[in-house]
């Protein structure tokens, strides 16, 4: 990995450290489970297992779409990364649904199964929390560092992995302290349904850019601003954005003096490229020059 440029060797230190936590942590709950046979860590489960398989596509996703653009693929790969996000989405929403059945189904129970061994669960569910936190802590790192939306999403994803991890050991202590099993279910519909919107959430994400979807109105909106405040640009028009994985294309028409030769024009339009690169480093932009006339477009 020395040899990589640091961008990418920073994208995929935390691709690595992903799928290395979430192993642990799958490992970790199995145990758990096996031990207390509470429903709260079955859902934290299904979910540090939903995360190996996200993070796995995740990583595969930062390695492709680092490749450079080919015959086939003129404008990168960097879409392999909103495919992955929408293929995660759908495993995501199909554990949560069957999470909040057998929660559901549990919790109606006239005598639900009785959960022990709690301090084994509590102390692995203790053990998850810390080692999410260090994942989180270095991802958060790396993602301001890069602007990487994989990296970012990720780490958003095991943010919330917190609450179905502190809510399965609220209910190992319930459950041990006063004997509350009933509790354990609860928790499990609540992590469900966490689940569930961050499904919607991240499928929703990869949707609209695989259908390329313009970039956030405050982006547009900037990009306009450094067009407008570029010296010799007299208007601009046409300005067209969409994303694909981490990197941003943006097209934009200027207006120029068509009195000035041609080298001046070109060193405007240049200039105005580098200025919104300064701003977007993952940006793909192209700036067509068209003849002043007098007004805006």
């Amino acid at each position: 990995m020395t040899n990589l440029p640091p961008r990418l060797r920073l994208n995929l230190s935390a691709g690595l450290a992903s799928v290395a936590t979430a192993t642990v942590l799958v490992a970790l709950k199995l145990w758990a489970l096996w031990q207390t046979g509470a429903l709260a860590i079955a859902a934290s489960l299904a979910d540090s297992a939903m995360d190996l398989l996200v993070s796995f596509a995740g990583l595969a996703a930062i390695v492709y779409a680092a490749r450079p653009a080919d015959e086939d693929h003129a404008f990168g790969h960097d879409s392999a990364e909103d495919l992955a996000s929408l293929g995660q989405s759908v495993f995501i929403f199909a554990s949560a649904c069957a999470i909040l059945w057998a929660a559901g189904h549990r919790l109606l129970e006239d005598e639900p199964p009785e959960i022990t061994s709690e301090g084994y669960g509590i102390a692995a569910m203790a053990v998850s929390a810390l080692v999410t936190m260090g994942l989180v802590a270095w991802q958060r790192r790396v993602a301001r560092r890069t602007h990487n939306k994989v990296v970012a999403a990720d780490m958003l994803h095991y943010i919330g992995d917190l609450i179905p991890t502190v809510g399965a050991i609220v209910a190992l202590v319930v459950a041990g302290t006063f004997g509350v099993q009933r509790v354990d279910s609860l928790f499990a519909i609540g992590a469900a349904l966490f689940m569930l919107w961050g499904a919607v959430k991240i499928g929703r994400e990869g949707w609209h850019a695989l259908m390329d979807r313009a970039a956030p109105e405050e982006t547009v909106a900037e990009i306009g601003k450094i067009a407008a405040s570029t010296e010799g640009v007299r208007a601009f028009h046409d300005l067209r954005t969409r994303t694909s994985g981490a990197r941003l294309f943006v097209q934009i028409h200027v207006e120029l003096d068509g009195d000035q030769p041609l080298r001046t024009a070109h060193g405007i339009a240049a200039g105005m490229k580098r200025r919104i690169l300064a701003r977007y480093p993952e940006a793909d932009v192209i700036v067509h020059m068209d003849v002043w006339r007098g007004k805006s477009a």
